[in-house]
């Protein structure tokens, strides 16, 4: 199975010291081989990887969910929010839908069994 690794924009808000209108480069990753049910986001500046369900981010985009340190919900028509929590404060990454959705339907592609004939 093969590695899906997408580069979204995004608009970060956080107690680091990123202006709240730039967009910045966010990695998507998802690694079957490591784990098929989850998904990682590795936010700029960081070394920080965060790992979560694949079923999250995707239930996310209609309600809100959350899961431990991770909260996704949508945010009007176009955009959603994944929140990152830990104990040295919040990150508030805002994504647009269809970055999300697109990354999603890579993931799955990348772990469909071909049909044989």
């Amino acid at each position: 199975m093969s590695v899906v690794e997408q580069y979204a924009r995004a608009h970060i808000v956080s107690d680091v010291d990123i202006s709240e209108d730039e967009a910045v480069p966010v990695v998507l990753r998802y690694d079957p081989d490591i784990d098929p049910r989850s998904v990682r986001v590795g936010l700029p500046g960081t070394h920080d990887e965060w790992i979560f369900s694949r079923s999250l981010l995707e239930q996310g985009l209609r309600a809100p969910v959350g899961s431990g340190e991770v909260r996704v919900w949508p945010c009007g028509r176009v955009q959603a929010v994944v929140e990152f929590h830990t104990p040295q404060g919040v990150s508030v990454v805002q994504f647009e839908t269809k970055a999300l959705l697109r990354f999603l339907r890579r993931t799955y592609m990348a772990t469909a069994t071909p049909v044989t004939r």
